[in-house]
Parts: structure tokens; C-alpha cells; sequence
């Protein structure tokens, strides 16, 4: 019959190609750019890892990994579930607070928190922790490292808020902290988190070297029915820079027995600017070069309350000696989140909202070019300390 006959030339036709497939099989080398690439220890100073949520299926995230000088992706990690993550302060590791359910948007939730090697991009181990990590758009110190590595802080939201405290030397949860009324965990020095209340107070903790909280202290900082302090804030040491959704920042320096609070200023203190209605915006929307003692902000003009976040164009430049305005750079992209290098040749790298990564260097002043296509919705920029 026809078909028999159609039937048996089509399988004595796939059984050749399968032969010959595995013939070709055979003879085709390793590809050595897939799962073994090994990047250099120390970390190069200007090497970024972009987190990216993934917003358009939010079931698993991602943290790119790129040369930014090169223009080039030098790797990727696949993270869970809108995942936090932190550089450790030696290099070694990537950390993220990994959600996994077990099958895939449902089922039993697990947590975990994952180091990965800076070097393989690889997992070298992880840690079970409470089920209880925020589940949000990531951003800095939802996950942060004590200054000598041995602590890895958790902030969690269930809607009820507590930290995490995971020993990385002995790969165990050391306990959970509660922090009523508080969000992120803000790190400071060996044995110490600060984080921002509601109240408009900064609670300290002061642990011991099992992770334990031997000690607490409120410290107020700011009046919460005057002015929205955004909680993104940006360290240099253990001095932290916040700053309003209108443009006042506000210092606080915990590396003393109690936070010193800092003297406020503006950003905006030009006539035409303020009659403009410039103020900060965007996601990650400030940060410092700290070998140039500078802070760099987004900013927009036509000021909304409601449009904060908004990305821009525009970021401008000030001494954070004199707070005043330096410069101004200018992308061809608008730009949600902010990150400069620790180096003393720093770069200052930006997330568009095309899904690129925008490079300027600082010395010069220039935009230098774009990454195009290395994310989906990045949140975060790291770098190594």
C-alpha cells in the first residue's frame, strides 16, 4: 500500500540521518566557551554585574555579568525569583536570596541563599533560610555582607519585616532579627546593620560573633510627614547618603558608638532650576565615586510627586565636600538605575530602558558608548569594592 510504502522509505530515511548525525557527532570538538570560562581573581575593578528581574515572566531572574571598557558580556547567573544580590567585600563571591517553588510558579517554596564563585559564575554552596525574604522589585541592601565577609543579612517582608542573619563561615543561619516598622538592613563595620523606620528613626543592632543581637538604639533622622526620604540609599564606608524625592540629602555616619547625623542640603539651589522643577528620579537613583568624592544623581525637570521614579536622561554631578554642582552628563538613553566603580579611574554605569547599559567615564566627562541588549529590566548595578 501507499502509505507502507511512504512509511518505510520515511524511516529507513530518518534512520540514516540518524547515523550520520552521529557520525557528526562524533567528530565535532568541545566548544570551550560554554560552562568553562573562568574569569580572573582579583576581579578587574571596572567588571559589572547588572541584576536583572526578568519583569516580563517574574518567575526567575538573572544577574549579567560584563566588561564594561570591552563593551563585552563576560557571563551570566540564572537566580530565583526576583532574587537580591550583594558582592562579598574580598571578590569571591556573588550572593543572591534565591526563591524557588517546585513547579516553577507554584508548589512547595524553597529559599536559599546562594554564593556563587566570581570567577566560574558557578554555585560553590548555599544555605536553606526562612521563607520569609521580600518579594520585590530588588534593590541595594535587601541583601548586604558585614565588613568582613563572615555575616550575609536577609531583609525580609511577610508583610511583617525581620533580617536574616546567615554565618558564611559555618554555612548555617545564625537567627532571625526582628525589625518592626524597619526595612532593608543597612551594613555597618564586622558586627553591626542599621535600617530606616517608618518613624523616621534609624535603628542600630549590634551582634556578637555568633550572630546574635546583643544590642539596639534608635536614633532619630528625619520627620516623615515632612518629606518622602527615598530608602535607596548609597554608602561610602559607613556613611550612608539618602535623599528626598525633592532633592534634600541627608548624610548619617555610623562608624562611631552612636550614628552621627549630617548636616542636610539641596540639590537644587539655583532660581531657574527650582522654577523648573528639577529633582532626583529614577530606581537605583543615586550614587558616589568615592575616589573622586563625588555623588551622582538622576534628575528631571517638570517635577511630578507621583513620577519620582521616572527615568531620565540627565545626571548631575556635586562635591560631596562642598555640595555643590560640578558638572552634568547626559545619556542618549533614559536611565533607571545608577552605579559607579570604586577605582580611582571610575566608570559610571547606567541601565536604560531599551535594555542596555550606558558607560561614561568620570576623569573625562564623556559617555564612552552603550551595551546594547544585555537585560530585560535591570534593577541593580555591582561592582567590586
Amino acid at each position: 500500500m501507499r502509505i507502507n510504502r511512504i512509511l518505510t522509505h520515511a524511516s529507513l530515511a530518518l534512520s540514516i540521518t540518524l547515523i550520520g548525525l552521529g557520525n557528526a557527532h562524533a567528530e565535532l570538538p568541545a566548544d570551550p566557551g560554554i560552562g568553562q570560562t573562568t574569569l580572573p581573581f582579583p576581579p578587574e575593578p571596572h567588571r559589572a554585574y547588572i541584576v536583572d528581574v526578568e519583569f516580563d515572566n517574574f518567575v526567575t531572574g538573572r544577574v549579567v555579568v560584563v566588561d564594561p571598557d570591552k563593551k563585552k558580556m563576560l557571563g551570566m547567573v540564572s537566580t530565583g525569583f526576583a532574587a537580591p544580590s550583594t558582592l562579598s567585600r574580598d571578590g569571591k563571591y556573588l550572593y543572591s536570596a534565591d526563591l524557588f517553588y517546585s513547579r516553577g510558579t507554584r508548589g512547595t517554596r524553597t529559599d536559599v541563599l546562594t554564593a556563587w564563585n566570581s570567577s566560574t559564575l558557578s554555585p560553590d554552596w548555599e544555605v536553606v533560610i526562612p521563607s520569609k525574604r521580600i518579594q520585590a522589585l530588588t534593590q541595594r541592601y535587601s541583601l548586604g555582607t558585614s565588613s568582613d565577609d563572615r555575616f550575609v543579612y536577609v531583609f525580609n517582608f511577610t508583610p511583617s519585616t525581620s533580617v536574616t542573619v546567615v554565618d558564611s563561615k559555618a554555612k548555617v543561619v545564625a537567627g532571625e532579627i526582628a525589625m518592626p516598622g524597619c526595612v532593608l538592613n543597612y551594613p555597618v563595620g564586622k558586627r553591626r546593620f542599621a535600617a530606616l523606620c517608618g518613624d523616621g528613626n534609624l535603628q542600630v543592632v549590634t551582634l556578637n560573633d555568633e550572630g546574635k543581637e546583643i544590642a539596639r538604639s534608635n536614633t532619630a533622622f528625619f520627620d516623615p510627614n515632612a518629606e518622602k526620604l527615598v530608602e535607596r540609599a548609597y554608602a561610602v564606608g559607613d556613611t550612608y547618603y539618602f535623599v528626598s524625592t525633592t532633592g534634600t540629602v541627608r548624610g548619617v555616619d555610623f562608624s562611631g558608638d552612636k550614628p552621627k547625623i549630617l548636616p542636610a542640603w539641596e540639590l537644587v539651589t539655583d532660581a531657574a532650576d527650582k522654577k523648573a522643577g528639577w529633582a532626583p528620579g529614577g530606581w537605583q537613583l543615586i550614587t558616589v565615586a568615592p575616589k573622586l568624592n563625588r555623588l551622582y544623581v538622576l534628575m528631571h525637570d517638570a517635577h511630578e510627586p507621583m513620577k519620582w521614579e521616572d527615568p531620565s536622561t540627565v545626571i548631575w554631578a556635586f562635591d560631596l565636600k562642598t555640595h555643590k554642582r560640578v558638572g552634568t552628563l547626559e545619556a542618549p538613553n533614559p536611565i533607571w538605575s545608577l552605579n559607579a566603580t570604586n577605582d580611582d579611574k571610575p566608570l559610571l554605569l547606567g541601565t536604560n530602558i531599551s535594555g542596555g547599559l550606558e558607560v561614561f567615564d568620570l576623569k573625562s566627562g564623556k559617555h564612552t558608548g552603550t551595551m546594547e541588549g544585555i537585560q530585560k529590566t535591570a534593577t541593580q548595578i555591582l561592582s567590586h569594592w
